[in-house]
């Protein structure tokens, strides 16, 4: 007479789960346990796989709470309404007073975020779409918040700083740091590939070209800079470029460069005063991509 047996299989119990919800944030989620019941009946034939039955049942606690949305979590650890530090917290060596604002190193977390909501701002600027151009903000800070936290931890002999501009404190105003952030670059402190004499040279060079390491190599390389609509013509992209050819020259950095598009003749002007020369061997890739190479020799 036919007969069945069944085998009951435990699995070990994880004490914790973890999900990834953002690049920044991991949810802990309450232990899960699970258990798998095979049925097989006594005449089982191999090649008959027909007659085989399994039965999975897994128990969640009653009380275990949701997994978060992805939009919730996304910048909780940011306090927009955080206020803008006063100078007596901030180290004091590292700035550059001008006017109403002052130029320094990006510090707090709020800070990177106001400096990526800027370069949001600027690079969806006059862009055809404009009903769908708050979404696309939105994704373009959130990807270069983590891209700025990234850089600026290179390591290597390489560096990344993010400047920022802010409003200069005020007796009995006081300003959260999204309204107090005015504009934003990055200083790169960078090598040559071997052979080259200025940066991207090598359009094609070797996927593993080593990087010269001398001090003849070193350069910086300023990027991302802008300023929000509401503080333009009051000299802040100017200043903040000042600040950053002087602290890249007191690390013992004698040549910067910069790229610029073809058609943005105002950032183009700028950096011709401020001392900017075009590379003239520039290759064919810069071509391409519709910019220009310019190089300042301090």
């Amino acid at each position: 007479m036919p007969c069945s047996v069944s085998i009951a299989i435990q699995t070990p119990e994880f004490q914790s789960l973890f999900i990834q919800v953002s690049p920044t944030r991991t949810c802990k989620c309450r232990r899960i346990s699970a258990s798998w019941t095979t049925a097989m009946d006594s005449n089982f034939n191999p090649t008959m796989s027909s007659k085989k039955k399994k039965e999975l049942s897994v128990q969640l606690p009653s009380s275990a709470p949701p997994i978060p949305k992805f939009e919730t979590l996304r910048f909780c650890d940011l306090h927009f309404d955080r206020l803008q530090p006063s100078d007596q917290e901030l180290d004091q060596h590292s700035r550059f007073e001008f006017g109403q604002f002052v130029a320094r190193q990006a510090l707090l977390d709020e800070e990177y975020w106001t400096a990526a909501w800027l370069r949001a701002e600027s690079h969806w600027e006059n862009r055809a779409y404009e009903r769908y151009t708050d979404h696309y903000k939105r994704n373009f800070a959130d990807q270069e918040f983590n891209a700025i936290k990234r850089r600026c931890k290179v390591q290597n002999g390489e560096s990344c700083t993010c400047i920022i501009t802010v409003r200069k404190e005020q007796k009995n105003v006081k300003r959260s740091i999204i309204k107090s952030v005015v504009g934003t670059l990055d200083l790169n402190i960078r090598y040559l590939l071997q052979g080259e004499t200025f940066p991207g040279e090598r359009a094609k060079a070797p996927p593993f070209c080593s990087i010269n390491k001398t001090p003849s190599s070193r350069y910086g390389y300023i990027s991302n800079l802008c300023v929000a609509k509401s503080a333009r013509r009051q000299g802040i992209a100017r200043n903040m470029l000042h600040f950053a050819v002087e602290s890249a020259k007191s690390v013992g950095v004698t040549r910067i460069f910069a790229h610029v598009e073809r058609n943005n003749g105002a950032a183009q002007s700028l950096y011709k005063n401020m001392g900017f020369e075009m590379v003239e061997m520039a290759n064919s890739l810069l071509l391409d991509e519709q910019t220009y190479l310019l190089r300042l020799q301090t």
